[in-house]
């Protein structure tokens, strides 16, 4: 094991609790990261380089530490750990092998699918939201700090060591691709914070769907030696977005961006016209910048109208609601033939969720809520979901996956009955109470 730290080394936790290094695990720009054995299992320990070993740094693991803060999308740091040989590090949970790096989805090295890829975007806005409601900002939201499960699109965020209290001008500003044009530009007065954490998050999720960068368009492929100084004029001095409705300057090159075109056209208006909003008049405004709010809204929207193509069974975003526009398969270009549509309409106070019955539909815990904390797609928040007769093919029902016994409307007006298990077949008109105040209507389209 070559690294810093020698197998067998034994290291002591803050509190006086034994740490005993297993194998490295890799390395990054501050540290190296390490499996070790504790009393209480196998984790992570980051151990810093020593010119990343410095005071500042260590009150910002300490602080961090001391928060205490228990949230299973997030890798946070556990027990301040040495010192020792001039360093020191601390203790996280392992990330476990199904969740995997974004450098390997952009790469094309994984195999998933655009409800994951979907989930991923909701599950990570969620993620980060819930840090900044207790007033941390994380300041380096970039593609190398947070990994997904391409099946699930479940979410880990790692390396959070650069978490600070808002308005804590310590420790880094971020990494030049995703930080915020005032920061690259070193505006008077601008700081990393939630604000600037708000331009990282978009240009991450604009990679996450669109597997390309919001700024890099004509103007990248005329640069030559893409150094700092040019660096800093695409992300800081002279930010373009691709799609700028207003200025074609930077548009992607025909010839050499072709997925971001193929992707940016199959992506829903609902989320397009998002982008939009926080990379042109985000990146003058900062307080303009999309809210994690509104991005939850819209991702969770497009999510649920998510369509298989009849012809090449691909999975299309349509747009939410009713009457949405004609689209066309992005996979083979056939019209894709929209589905019946379930709205959910939540206790008060009232909201409505639009769900696309295809083949895949479910309907989750967070739809019967007007405002979830946290949106849930697994198994474990299953309410019901579509399912197909098992000896007639292309007869559909909605299945009770809940808890509760429903009550529906038969064809003839009569009320019936739907217990745990049961499915009731699918119809236009079908009404199903689901109890506490959620109601459910099937419509045509």
């Amino acid at each position: 094991m070559s690294g810093m730290l020698d197998g067998g080394t034994r290291l002591a936790t803050e509190n006086g609790d034994e740490v005993e290094i297993l194998a490295l695990l890799g390395a990054g720009g501050q540290g190296e990261v390490y499996r070790v054995a504790t009393w209480t299992g196998e984790k992570a320990l980051k151990w810093y380089y020593p010119t990343s070993a410095t005071p500042q740094q260590e009150a910002i693991v300490r602080e961090l530490v001391h928060r205490d803060f228990h949230d299973d999308r997030f890798l946070w740091p556990e027990a301040h750990v040495g010192p020792y040989r001039g360093s020191f590090g601390y203790l996280m949970d392992l990330r476990p092998e199904r969740f995997k790096g974004l450098p390997e989805l952009f790469r094309r090295r994984l195999r998933t699918n655009t409800r994951a890829l979907l989930r991923a975007c909701l599950y990570t806005v969620e993620a980060y939201q819930a840090l900044h409601m207790r007033g941390v900002a994380y300041r380096d939201i970039s593609w190398g700090n947070i990994f997904f499960d391409p099946a699930t699109g479940e979410v880990l965020v790692c390396d959070n060591d650069n978490a600070v209290v808002e308005g804590d001008v310590s420790g880094i500003s971020g990494t030049m691709k995703f930080m915020a044009p005032e920061l690259v530009r070193g505006d008077p007065g601008a700081r990393p914070g939630t604000q600037s954490d708000l331009h990282s998050l978009a240009v991450l999720l604009f990679m996450l769907l669109m597997n390309h960068h919001p700024f890099e368009g004509r103007r990248e492929l005329g640069i030559h030696c893409l150094d700092d100084a040019a660096e800093r004029k695409l992300y800081g001095r002279d930010p373009l977005f691709v799609f700028d409705p207003a200025d074609d300057a930077n548009a992607p090159d025909p010839m050499e961006h072709t997925t971001v075109l193929a992707t940016w056209e199959a992506t829903a208006e609902r989320l397009r016209e998002l982008f939009r909003r926080v990379f042109t008049t985000g990146l003058r405004d900062p307080a303009a910048r999309v809210r994690e709010s509104e991005w939850r809204d819209a991702l969770r929207a497009v999510l649920d109208s998510v369509v298989e193509c009849a012809s090449c069974g691909r999975q299309n975003m349509t747009e939410p609601g009713e009457n949405p526009p004609p689209r066309n398969c992005w996979g083979c270009g056939a019209q894709v033939v929209l589905p019946p549509r379930l709205v959910v309409t939540t206790p008060p106070p009232r909201a409505g969720h639009h769900i696309r019955l295809g083949r895949a539909a479910r309907v989750q815990a967070h739809h019967l809520a007007p405002e979830p904390e946290r949106h849930d797609c697994s198994d474990a928040a299953l309410v019901a979901e579509l399912v197909e007769h098992p000896s007639k093919p292309g007869r559909f029902g909605i299945a009770n996956r809940s808890e509760r016994t429903w009550t529906g409307n038969r064809s003839d007006g009569t009320l019936q009955r739907i217990a745990p298990g049961q499915t009731v077949p699918l119809r236009a008109g079908l009404e199903l109470d689901l109890g506490e105040g959620a109601r459910a209507v099937v419509h045509a389209r």
